[in-house]
């Protein structure tokens, strides 16, 4: 994968280049110092994978994208966790905050490979283009969680339920029960089923939390999860459930 590198900050430029070495895979092409670099340096490159920071001088890397027909495979690069939503609204491959850790870096970049190897490899449409659903997020992705003034940037491993509440959908990690203004149908979409499973019209469980499991009313099941509450599986999804885990 030959990869272009966007960051007004040569330190950080040097310190991907650094870890990149570890990947031989990855070529990287060129540098730029702002967006307007950038742009002269993806029409004549063609790369692709870009490393893009945010923060830049002039245009943000938001923007950068935004003025693009056709933009490569995007891994976001930046010191800020706040636009971790607005990054993956835009379907960026991934989101690493600096300092970037090998480990998170390989992460990305297994996403990348899992796109070069589908038909859906190709370019990333621009705004006024349709955009292809959202890819689906590994448990061990982070996501950007807001409710009113509160924010976390939350492992997915550490979310062990999704549940209805009323027009939004509560999340349960650590001590926390944020309210985020998506649906279920939505959020299992991206969600890997693997970690990931409904149990039924109103919750999402985190199979990796779960404590005990025990027979229910009617065939159905009652799973207790690890510090959380107790989630009855309808009738339908225990079917579905003893498929999924029986050998």
């Amino acid at each position: 994968m030959n990869a272009l590198l966007v960051d007004d900050s040569r330190l950080a430029r040097t310190e991907l280049r650094h870890l990149l070495q570890a990947f031989p895979d990855v070529t990287i092409v060129g540098e730029a110092r702002h967006a307007a670099e950038a742009r002269a340096q993806l029409t004549q490159l063609q790369p692709d994978l870009l490393f893009l920071d945010i923060h830049m001088p002039g245009e943000t890397g938001f923007e950068l994208l935004e003025s693009l027909e056709t933009a490569p495979q995007v891994i976001f690069t930046t010191a800020y966790d706040e636009y971790a939503l607005r990054a993956f609204e835009v379907n960026a491959l991934d989101y690493l905050l600096k300092p970037i850790s090998e480990a998170r870096l390989t992460v990305a970049l297994e996403k990348a490979r899992a796109q070069f190897l589908t038909p859906a490899a190709a370019a990333v449409p621009a705004a006024s283009e349709p955009e292809p659903a959202p890819q689906p997020l590994s448990a061990n992705d982070q996501v950007f969680v807001k409710d009113g003034e509160r924010c976390w940037f939350v492992r997915l491993s550490d979310i062990k339920l999704f549940e209805i509440n009323g027009s939004y959908t509560q999340i349960y990690f650590e001590q926390h029960r944020p309210l985020i203004p998506r649906t279920l149908q939505h959020l299992e979409a991206r969600l890997d089923p693997k970690v990931f499973f409904r149990a039924n019209r109103q919750q999402i469980i985190n199979l990796k939390w779960i404590n005990s499991i025990e027979p229910w009313f009617s065939n159905t099941l009652k799973i207790k999860l690890r510090e959380g509450p107790e989630v009855e599986v309808s009738r339908k999804q225990s079917v579905l459930f003893r498929e999924l885990l029986s050998l």
